[in-house]
């Protein structure tokens, strides 16, 4: 979430991969056009986007890849899993977005998927460049020797 973090938000789902995978830039809060069955799935909880994107088609942005299981109760009227779901952001937004694809060859990852305090569903999306292997290495080494540090402080009291 951009402007603050909001602790009433529930998460339905998460994109833990994404920050050791790419470098993260700027981030943006983005509605998501569902329908009823994929509303109450998601609020179940076991929606997955680890390996969504979003990406362009006519002049919009389209959540591609994001798994929302069937709603087990809606019987012939359920959605499909799988399918592009459109993403509502501001026109300025936008731009911003399409314009660092284009020329910056940055990439636009989900973060997570929420319920705000309204109970609208959002995605969380940031502009992300993707790591190398040696930044990859580096991360893991920082977050080893970080824990590391702690426990020593800790057993020294």
């Amino acid at each position: 979430m951009t402007k603050k973090d909001n602790p009433n938000a529930r998460i339905a789902a998460d994109n833990r991969k994404a920050r050791f995978n790419y470098e993260i830039g700027q981030t943006f809060e983005a509605g998501i056009a569902l329908t009823g069955t994929e509303v109450k799935s998601l609020r179940g909880g076991k929606a997955t986007i680890g390996e969504s994107y979003a990406d362009q088609k006519n002049g919009e942005l389209y959540l591609v890849n994001a798994y929302i299981p069937e709603y087990l109760e809606a019987n012939r009227f359920n959605h499909e899993t799988k399918r592009p779901r459109k993403l509502l952001l501001h026109r300025s937004e936008l731009n911003k977005l399409l314009v660092a694809v284009q020329r910056e060859g940055m990439t636009i990852v989900p973060l997570k998927v929420f319920f705000n305090d309204k109970g609208r569903a959002k995605v969380e999306l940031a502009l992300a460049r993707g790591k190398k292997l040696h930044d990859k290495r580096e991360t893991e080494k920082e977050r080893d020797w970080n824990r590391d540090k702690a426990r020593l402080m800790r057993d020294k009291g």
